[in-house]
C-alpha cells in the first residue's frame, strides 16, 4: 500500500508545482500591473503639473506684455511733462513780466472785509 501512496503522490506533485509556478507567476504579473498602474497614474498627475505650470506661463507672459507696452509709454509720459513744465515756466515768466508792469490800471486790492464787518456790528450795537 506504501508503495501505490507513494506512487500517486508522485503524480500529483508535478501538476502541483505547475499550479505553484502559475501562482507565482499570477502575482508576479499583478505586481507589474499594480506598477504600470501607479506609474500611469504618476504620470497623470506629471501631465496635470505640467500642464498647469504651461497655463501659469501664459499668464506670466501676458503680464511680460503688458508690462512692456507700459515701458514703452514711459518716453511718451517724460515728454508731456516736459511739455507741461516748459510750459508753466513759460506762463510764470509772463506772469512776472505782466505784475512788473501793470497794464490799464489793473491792480489787485485787498479789502478788509473783516474789519467792515466788526465795524458795523460795533455802529448797530452802539
Amino acid at each position: 500500500m506504501r508503495a501505490s501512496m507513494a506512487a500517486s503522490r508522485q503524480s500529483q506533485a508535478p501538476g502541483a508545482i505547475a499550479s505553484a509556478a502559475a501562482t507565482a507567476k499570477l502575482l508576479e504579473k499583478k505586481k507589474e500591473y499594480e506598477a504600470v498602474a501607479a506609474l500611469e497614474r504618476a504620470s497623470a498627475q506629471f501631465l496635470k503639473r505640467i500642464e498647469d505650470l504651461g497655463e501659469d506661463f501664459d499668464v506670466i507672459a501676458d503680464a511680460g506684455i503688458v508690462h512692456g507696452q507700459v515701458l514703452e509709454q514711459w518716453p511718451n509720459m517724460f515728454r508731456i511733462l516736459s511739455l507741461f513744465l516748459s510750459q508753466r515756466e513759460q506762463h510764470a515768466a509772463e506772469a512776472d513780466e505782466n505784475a512788473s508792469a501793470p497794464t490799464s490800471g489793473e491792480r489787485l486790492v485787498r479789502v478788509p472785509i473783516e474789519e467792515l464787518r466788526q465795524a458795523e456790528a460795533k455802529s448797530e450795537t452802539a
